[in-house]
């Protein structure tokens, strides 16, 4: 039987099926306040881990989950992402690891979010026009200073994550993955031997689950919907896997989060293994 729990850093406890607020609207009025039941229903369901970024509405989504949970209850999680930034004259979006921005960004976040410390930081994305080791190591000073618990990156791949963890070390690498697109599985397989938690964000191939007959085949037999079969293979495959599905409806919150009760046989993970490898 698979953990449901992993120790993000070694020593942060998190339960492994997790919540992304990103498609929580923020306005107007009403869809506000139908995203922070959303949120909180979440936490009432038993969810500690919750991830959210400075990009997510420029730190709209930040406020919003503040709003909504705060105070925070002990056991929760709320992880944020910083390095992307908005043009105020086009309103396009760029990377941008510069120190100075990353530090600005780390205090608007414990603004809004209202706390003393993020206990985990990702880096959004790496920026090639910056030093790896200016922007990681931005992020290590932020450590020392107490303004940071633990350090994350996203949508890297092993070298980068290696060239990284040769800097500080790295607690959590947030990349694209699901049952249909495994393109990082090294990347998997490296946060896995060196005990570093995986959040895969887009855990549901979007339009692709329940129009696999296979999948679908699946999900028949298990009592369960094809994207629960999508999020329980996720927690079947790896240990360090945490996905965090998000959703702007209670409905589909609950049903996500029944995944984590959904047993799969070892006939069906290969099945879907197989399918995975096709695609």
């Amino acid at each position: 039987m698979a953990s449901t729990t992993f120790p993000i850093g070694g020593d942060l406890d998190v339960r492994r099926l997790g919540f992304g607020a990103m498609r929580l609207p923020t306005e107007p009025a009403d869809a506000r306040a139908a995203s922070i039941e959303v949120a909180r229903r979440a936490v009432e369901l038993g969810v500690t881990l919750i991830d959210t970024a400075h990009m997510y509405g420029w730190g709209a989504n930040e406020e919003l989950v503040a709003e909504a949970l705060y105070p925070y209850p002990d056991e929760l999680l709320i992880t944020t992402k910083v390095g992307v930034v908005r043009s105020s004259s086009t309103g396009e979006w760029g990377l941008d690891g510069r120190p100075d921005v990353l530090r600005d960004q780390v205090e608007q976040a414990l603004r809004r979010l209202r706390v003393e410390r993020i206990e985990l930081l990702q880096l959004h994305r790496i920026d090639p026009q910056t030093p790896l080791d200016d922007q990681v190591g931005t992020l290590r000073d932020l450590r020392s200073e107490g303004k940071i618990g633990r350090i994350g990156l996203s949508e890297v791949t092993v070298a980068e994550l290696d060239q990284a963890r040769q800097i500080t070390d790295i607690a959590s690498v947030q990349n694209r993955y699901n049952l249909l697109d495994r393109e990082y599985e090294p990347v998997l397989a490296a946060c896995e031997a060196a005990g570093i938690a995986f959040l895969p964000w887009r855990p549901v191939a979007a339009g692709s689950s329940g129009t696999r007959a296979e999948i679908a085949a699946v999900a028949a037999e298990a009592g369960a919907t094809p994207t629960q079969v999508a999020l329980a293979w996720l927690l079947g495959h790896s240990p360090v896997i945490l996905p965090i599905p998000g959703t702007a409806r209670i409905d589909h919150l609950e049903e996500n989060l029944a995944a984590a009760r959904i047993h799969l046989s070892p006939g069906q993970r290969e099945r879907l293994d197989r399918l995975s490898q096709e695609a």
